[in-house]
């Protein structure tokens, strides 16, 4: 059954968006009777009915509804520096939404080597893979922040800075996690984190820590953050 992104339901009867309703009537080729979900990206799956089937506004009715009043029992927040090559930014994108994060913040540091961004495009990835894995829940995507906003903004779960120098107090996170926490976790650009800006993050309640014994690109290391939270919460 397809999927279509409706992050403004509020009743059972629903017109997709220009958008949507080219997709699909045109390029599905779905009509009048057919049976397609909607999901809010807020913890709700509708099974619906196309009672319209007009390309421009086509128009559906709810006749069922699921609900998950939260996604899991902690938070996870992961912030990641953008690759110069934005397609590798957009695949970490991709795979974290798969896997379930709640929130993705892009910052800039000083190594950056991308320092703009094109939030509308990357929310379109998101969306996408949120339907593709038929996630009731659609992370947030923040807009670009600077690293000191980042260290310097309240957070009241497990923070850590991934980093690749050598350094006596670094742990695998698997090591320091504890289970349901509240978890907000930098993945720093290509040329990593400056020495000065791991002290600075240090200096803020953040521990240091390593997700692999391997030198990984930053969108790799921000996917295997996520899977290795995402696991040892199972």
């Amino acid at each position: 059954m397809h999927i279509f992104y409706t992050p403004d339901i509020k009743n059972n009867f629903y017109t997709l968006s220009q958008e949507e309703s080219k997709h699909c009537v045109k390029v599905l080729r779905l009509n009048i009777g057919n049976k397609v979900q909607l999901i809010d990206g807020k913890g709700k799956l509708y099974i619906s009915e196309i009672t319209d089937d007009n390309p421009k506004k086509c128009s559906v009715k709810v006749i069922e509804v699921e609900k998950k009043e939260s996604r899991k029992n902690y938070k996870f927040h992961i912030a990641v520096a953008p690759t110069k090559n934005i397609a590798r930014f957009e695949t970490f994108l991709e795979k974290a939404t798969e896997i379930g994060v709640d929130e993705i913040i892009p910052f800039t540091s000083r190594y950056s080597e991308r320092k703009i961004l094109k939030p509308e495009r990357l929310e379109k990835v998101i969306i996408s893979a949120t339907k593709q894995s038929k996630a009731f829940f659609k992370p947030t995507l923040k807009k670009l922040m600077s690293f000191e906003d980042i260290i310097n903004s309240e957070f009241t779960g497990k923070k850590y800075i991934a980093h690749c120098y050598d350094s006596d107090t670094k742990k695998h996170i698997k090591e320091v996690y504890e289970k349901g926490k509240d978890v907000l976790i930098l993945i720093g650009p290509e040329g990593d984190f400056s020495e000065e800006e791991i002290q600075q993050a240090v200096s803020e309640g953040f521990t240091e820590i390593s997700i692999s014994d391997s030198r990984l690109r930053t969108e790799t290391a921000g996917i295997v953050a996520c899977q290795i939270i995402d696991f040892m919460n199972i």
